[in-house]
């Protein structure tokens, strides 16, 4: 077998395991994590990429993160682009969700009050505030442009290329690119004001 018939044997097998799992067979999910894994992972080194390397979370543990709250999801999965697309989600959540608790964690939560000086503070905050106002602005964009939102956020958080996108949102490549273009100017605009 050719490595091109693999993969596309391996491709078949995860669109028939996801299937399964979708109807309730919980060791398709048993399955299913070996063969996903390692583009999961890949998935979240990228996204860690553009993150401060002191971040308080790792790829490894957004996985079991993923894992965890996959584990609750009732999908119905088409087939691989879907389930990425729907990890890609995930993971973007549960980055937004532990930024919030980190800079909740930050305004008090209980804590004695101190006074600190700007300085004080300096590349503590901007991670989790950028990944805030990311979250922020692609909310914003999918409130008037829901297809834009996806897109972007498939291929940031989800890593697909331009070819996957268009078959995951069944759209043409060049409709993909043209909507691509337009997301990624209005999100750099939106967040440099």
């Amino acid at each position: 077998m050719t490595l091109r018939e693999r993969i596309l044997k391996m491709n078949d097998d995860i669109t028939i395991l996801l299937r399964r799992w979708s109807e309730g067979d919980e060791q398709a999910m048993e399955a299913l994590t070996p063969l996903v894994y390692q583009e999961l992972k890949a998935i979240s080194e990228r996204i860690f990429l553009s993150e401060n390397p002191g971040h308080t979370l790792q790829p490894t543990a957004l996985i079991g993160e993923l894992y965890l709250k996959l584990g609750k999801v009732e999908a119905q999965f088409n087939d691989r682009y879907h389930f990425y697309a729907l990890s890609a989600r995930l993971m973007r959540r549960i980055l937004v969700n532990h930024a919030r608790s980190k800079n909740a964690a930050k305004r008090g939560a209980g804590n004695v009050m101190v006074t600190l000086h700007e300085g004080d503070l300096a590349g503590e905050q901007g991670v989790d505030t950028e990944i805030l106002s990311l979250d922020l602005a692609m909310s914003e964009l999918a409130a008037f442009d829901s297809r834009k939102a996806d897109l972007l956020e498939l291929h940031f958080f989800g890593g697909l290329t331009h070819i996957e996108l268009a078959k995951a949102m069944d759209v043409a490549p060049s409709t993909v690119a043209l909507d691509m273009r337009f997301a990624k100017a209005w999100l750099n605009k939106r967040l440099s004001a």
